[in-house]
């Protein structure tokens, strides 16, 4: 995928892999990979300027029924042969336009993430933002919920887990994950090594340069796959391939994978720290004489972020179980604070390298819920808006946030602790999104509809626990 390809080359590949379908892909609002399938008999180097029609009505948080055409334009970069189909299938991600005006369609997630790039260069800042999510991730034996009017219930489960220590396997061997150390045993303890390999060598093959896997902090099966930094849109179209491609290898032993943040009561939460830096012109523009060896547009970057994080939040932790993991005291990066050391701060500065083209920052708060594209273009608005608005961040925190006396932890804001707060945030705060018409009103006010939606619904709804609490009041 790196590499760039032209149409001519796409053919070569359908033609060198006797491909007999192709697949189109494109992101829906909350994140998710929606397609459809045509024979050769669709298939042209035209669509690659001149698009395909499809409806658009039924796709979550798009268009209404009266006004439902839409294109999709492939990227012929995106081309990949498509290993969970039984018939060879050559693979395209799509951007969405008006059929029209040709226009961009302005909730089309991979849409806004080229009008960011494109914004970005506008400001003469820097002409790239590179990307490095770390993705954390469950990977479970058996997964069930049901949900009705009158009952409500969940169940995940892995052989992994620690609760299976006294489970009849026939035999047990005994080699279970406590909570909170699963950073990171070998084999046997650690059953999972075999599958992160074939995922990360199918990532490769999908042309997705992978730095590390490893079991992550958590029992029953948590990991991290880390893809190389990237551009922005780009990283997100890693990102869709990356949870495509591990889910689909999970699937073919049997097994199923989710990037919910908080599945599991008692254990670590699975985040998205992000690493962000700013280039111009091939030479890295985050490296200076400031703290932790940050420049000043490093600093005012990190002032955007943290200025404009409780907005931020609605985007980059977008669900209610979000939350779930952002609960203050747990070594969740709840605090809106920057440091080189302290991995409890919002903020930090990695310091494993002293060359200029490995300084970055590190936003923590973000969970691998978040739509990538709109994710990456919000945290991308809001620090160039610190950038040109000189925000200073304040000094870095670099004390034990766990260990503050309650006075002093006061001080310190932190994010919300609901989708509700994020929400409200959100409204109050969104100019910074309008710049480059990479979002608009339209989009913001949707989003929000959308999120007040999925945040009623939990509300609405008894939870299991409160019959323990409550049922004898």
């Amino acid at each position: 995928m790196p590499n760039k390809k032209t149409p001519p080359a796409v053919s070569k590949m359908i033609k060198d892999h006797e491909v007999k379908l192709v697949d189109f892909k494109f992101t829906d609002l909350p994140g998710a990979w929606q397609h459809f399938t045509t024979t050769l008999t669709e298939y042209n180097e035209d669509i690659f300027t001149e698009g395909l029609g499809f409806d658009g009505s039924s796709i979550r948080g798009w268009k209404v029924i009266n006004a439902s055409d839409m294109l999709v334009i492939p990227d012929p970069d995106t081309a990949w042969i498509d290993i969970f189909n039984a018939e060879p299938t050559l693979s395209l991600i799509c951007t969405i336009v008006e059929p029209i005006t040709r226009e961009p369609y302005n909730r089309d997630p991979r849409g806004m993430a080229e009008k960011a790039e494109a914004y970005l260069q506008s400001t003469g800042i820097a002409d790239t933002a590179f990307f490095g999510p770390e993705a954390e991730f469950f990977i479970f034996d058996d997964v069930r919920f049901s949900n009705s009017g009158n009952a409500s219930s969940y169940s995940v489960d892995s052989a992994e887990g620690h609760w299976n220590s006294g489970r009849e396997e026939f035999p047990n061997l005994g080699y279970k994950i406590r909570a909170k150390e699963g950073y990171f045993p070998v084999a046997p303890a650690d059953t999972l090594q075999d599958i992160r390999n074939e995922m990360c060598l199918e990532l490769e093959k999908a042309g997705i340069p992978i730095e590390r896997q490893h079991h992550e902090v958590a029992t029953a099966g948590q990991a991290e796959i880390d893809i190389r930094f990237a551009p922005l849109k780009v990283m997100g179209d890693y990102l869709q391939y990356y949870k495509y491609i591990v889910r689909n290898v999970a699937r073919k032993h049997n097994k199923t994978v989710t990037f919910m943040p908080k599945p599991i009561f008692g254990d670590n939460g699975s985040g998205m720290h992000t690493h962000i830096s700013l280039w111009k012109d091939e030479k890295p523009l985050f490296a200076g004489n400031g703290y932790a060896g940050l420049s000043d547009m490093a600093l005012f970057f990190i002032g955007g972020i943290l200025k404009h994080a409780p907005a931020l939040t609605c985007i980059t932790n977008p669900t209610t179980n979000s939350y779930k993991r952002l609960v203050p005291g747990f070594e969740a990066p709840v605090n809106l604070a920057y440091s080189a050391r302290n991995r409890s701060a919002a903020i930090r500065i990695p310091t494993y390298s002293a060359n200029p083209k490995a300084k970055r920052i590190e936003f923590r708060t973000p969970d691998a819920a978040a739509n990538p594209y709109v994710a990456f273009a919000a945290l991308l608005l809001a620090g160039l808006d610190g950038i040109q608005n000189r925000i200073d961040p304040g000094d870095p925190l670099d004390k034990n946030l766990y260990e503050l006396p309650p006075e002093e932890l006061a001080q310190v804001p932190s994010v919300p602790d609901s989708l509700g707060g994020a929400i409200a945030a959100l409204e109050n705060d969104h100019a910074f999104l309008l710049r480059g018409d990479v979002f608009n009103t339209d989009f913001i006010n949707n989003w929000v509809e959308m999120k007040q939606k999925e945040y009623d619904a939990l509300r609405l709804r008894p939870h299991p626990y409160e019959f323990q609490m409550y049922y004898d009041v």
